[in-house]
């Protein structure tokens, strides 16, 4: 049995060290950092009112279609990488296969781009 955990010390040691590293960064930081809030670190950013103020307050939807356009073609780049790196792998009647599900993947989310930009969602006023 003592053995079998000496296997595991190395990665106890690496955690060890991963763990004070970790809080010597933070306690440096936090130590050595300026801290000079002025009115400009302050104001608003980006998003054009105040962070800080009533949580009800009403802003435009296509802020959230925008965002949810961003997430779905960053998901399709995401399945797309993978795709592209094992295409080459497989044999061939797979990889035939692979190819054109891929195309109508991208055939379905281009239909769905065209149709966002069509009716005006990409606009912003």
């Amino acid at each position: 049995m003592n053995a079998f955990l000496l296997e595991y010390l190395p990665i106890l040691i690496f955690m060890a060290i991963a763990a004070v590293l970790g809080l010597g960064f933070i306690v440096a930081a936090l130590v050595l950092a300026p801290s000079n809030p002025d009115v400009e670190k302050l104001s608003a950013y980006e998003c054009g009112f105040n962070a800080f103020d009533d949580a009800r307050m009403k802003f435009d939807v296509r802020f959230y279609l925008v965002s949810i356009l961003f997430i779905i073609f960053d998901l399709e780049v995401a399945f797309l990488f993978p795709w592209a790196v094992t295409l080459t792998d497989l044999g061939r009647p797979e990889m035939v296969f692979s190819f054109w599900s891929m195309m109508v993947f991208l055939g379905v989310l281009t239909v769905g781009f065209l149709y966002e930009w069509k009716k005006g969602a990409l606009e912003w006023e």
